[in-house]
């Protein structure tokens, strides 16, 4: 089987609405398609994701299909805008969820999300990508994931102005250079881990 990416896009903006989010985490996809990855796209937004801590809230939580398709996949790309200097209250609703993934071990009694590689896309129009990222990494890689080299891709506007990523008329360079290596270094990493495992106890 060849490896597979799932990309979580915590905008605050519901289908159909344009999102600067979703276009960056549509190239990150489509740069892991290049190495041979098949993706997916959920927006949080149209869901019905619980607050709480465990991996079912009970009867409307639709966190569980997206647990499932987490585990199920060889990479998690978690992209979120960035709000106040922070990044989105979806995304921080993620982050709560798979929380629950501290306490579950698999059949070896390893983390459940072990053996995963986990990546981060951010934009806003403001400073702050490298802060919204170190706290993503630091949250993903408790429960388990495995953060690659240059493990995010980002674009951040100049302050006080309205243009969004998606209103460029061109994706910049040194963004475009990153989200590629990026997808590089996930896909080399994912193929890595699916051939080598971690040790269990």
């Amino acid at each position: 089987m060849g490896l597979t990416a799932l990309a979580i896009n915590c905008t605050l903006k519901r289908s159909p609405a344009e999102s600067s989010c979703d276009l960056l985490l549509s190239q990150v996809l489509a740069e892991l398609h290049k190495h041979g990855v098949a993706g997916e796209r959920l927006r949080v937004a149209d869901y019905d994701i619980k607050p709480g801590v465990t991996s079912d809230e009970g009867e409307g939580d639709d966190w569980p299909m997206f647990r499932q398709k987490v585990l199920a996949a060889d990479i998690l790309v978690l992209g979120t805008p960035i709000w106040l200097g922070h990044p989105s209250s979806l995304c921080q609703r993620v982050l709560e969820r798979l929380d629950a993934m501290l306490g579950e071990t698999d059949g070896q009694g390893r983390m459940i999300a072990v053996d995963r590689v986990a990546c981060v896309a951010v934009v806003g129009n403001e400073d702050g990508a490298h802060n919204v990222a170190a706290n993503l990494f630091q949250g993903l890689n408790d429960v388990g994931f495995s953060i690659p080299a240059v493990g995010s891709t980002y674009w951040v506007g100049e302050a006080m102005q309205g243009t969004d990523y998606k209103d460029l008329p061109q994706t910049p360079e040194k963004v475009a250079q990153t989200t590629a290596m990026m997808a590089r270094h996930c896909a080399h990493l994912a193929g890595l881990l699916r051939q080598a495992r971690y040790p269990a106890e």
